[in-house]
């Protein structure tokens, strides 16, 4: 009897697995049809260059002398797209570089190491090989702020200003809680394309509030769909309290900084005074620094852009000025 109920238990078992699985395999199918339907209908925007054996994505507009290097914060599936709605308003005096790290946007995915140095050096490396030369204001939203930092600590000469676009601080990483697992839940769940089930997961900063067409927003969706979440993403948050710490050990960093912050919502982890308390206390040992606060989402660029538009222009003039009367 003992046996018999076993080998009825186990025929259960199989048939809760089969009718499990059964919904995945069908999800997964449907999800790799619509991606080569998705990648078929539109084109890369910027371009490709290959470092450390991958092709990474620079896009450019823009001929003024200055040049803003656009660089994008965790999990921005597009960054070409997610800044258009700023940059669109700066391009007609400045250069505009958005450099679209391994894993995100239009370039290929990795496996490598994404410590501080290696995310550095391919930023770098792109630049150059996309021919466009220092010196750069950068312009990081988020964690990128501190890829930002470290660049210009270790090579101030190639740095002009810093733009935080409600930027991330070492001191942000101190206490904070890096959920790994939790990122390769999501990941699983964007290679079988679950995601595709849950349609306001692709409804971003940049197409709620931005000023993207409706072509840019049906873009936007097919490469979310495409690198959510991404090998690259993963590894790089994995990284991320050492580089903190890494940028928090070195050098003062010496060159203007304007930095807006936001309320903390929509992905900073923290409330509005802890979030901003981080960048006031950091902005305050900058000696050339200032700091605009803004009543809006963390994906400020995407919300006041045409007042961060304006402040920046302001900002930059006011840096331009003090160069030459420093040259007099």
């Amino acid at each position: 009897m003992f046996k018999m109920i076993c080998k009825y238990m186990g025929i259960i078992l199989i048939l809760l697995i089969c009718l499990l699985a059964f919904p995945l395999i069908i999800c997964y199918i449907n999800h790799r049809v619509q991606l080569k339907k998705e990648e078929k209908s539109y084109s890369v925007i910027g371009q490709a260059v290959e470092v450390n054996g991958h092709q990474m994505n620079v896009y450019s507009e823009g001929t003024g002398n200055t040049t803003l290097v656009f660089m994008s914060g965790s999990g921005t599936c597009s960054p070409v797209l997610d800044f258009k709605s700023l940059y669109s308003l700066l391009s007609d005096k400045y250069k505009i570089v958005v450099v679209e790290k391994a894993g995100y946007g239009f370039s290929e995915d990795s496996n490598m190491a994404r410590d501080i140095d290696t995310i550095l050096s391919e930023t770098r490396q792109a630049l150059s090989q996309a021919g466009i030369s220092a010196p750069y204001v950068l312009c990081p939203h988020s964690m990128s702020g501190i890829e930002a930092l470290y660049w210009a600590q270790e090579y101030p000469q190639e740095i002009t200003a810093i733009i935080g676009l409600d930027m991330a601080v070492p001191e942000a990483y101190e206490d904070m809680a890096v959920n790994v697992s939790l990122l390769r839940l999501a990941s699983f769940a964007a290679n079988i394309g679950l995601t595709r089930w849950i349609p306001s997961l692709s409804e971003s900063a940049a197409i709620q509030f931005g000023t993207l067409t409706e072509e840019e927003k049906k873009l936007y969706k097919a490469i979310f769909y495409r690198c959510t979440a991404s090998t690259a993403m993963i590894n790089e948050a994995s990284e991320i309290k050492a580089s903190a710490k890494t940028v928090d050990n070195g050098n003062a960093v010496s060159v203007p900084i304007l930095m807006f912050t936001s309320d903390g919502s929509g992905g900073t982890g923290y409330d509005k005074d802890i979030w901003r308390s981080f960048q006031q206390n950091f902005i305050n040992r900058i000696s050339r620094g200032k700091i605009i606060m803004l009543d809006c989402p963390h994906y400020v660029h995407d919300c006041e852009y045409k007042t961060i538009a304006n402040e920046i222009s302001s900002f930059l003039a006011g840096i331009q000025s003090l160069t030459i009367n420093e040259r007099k």
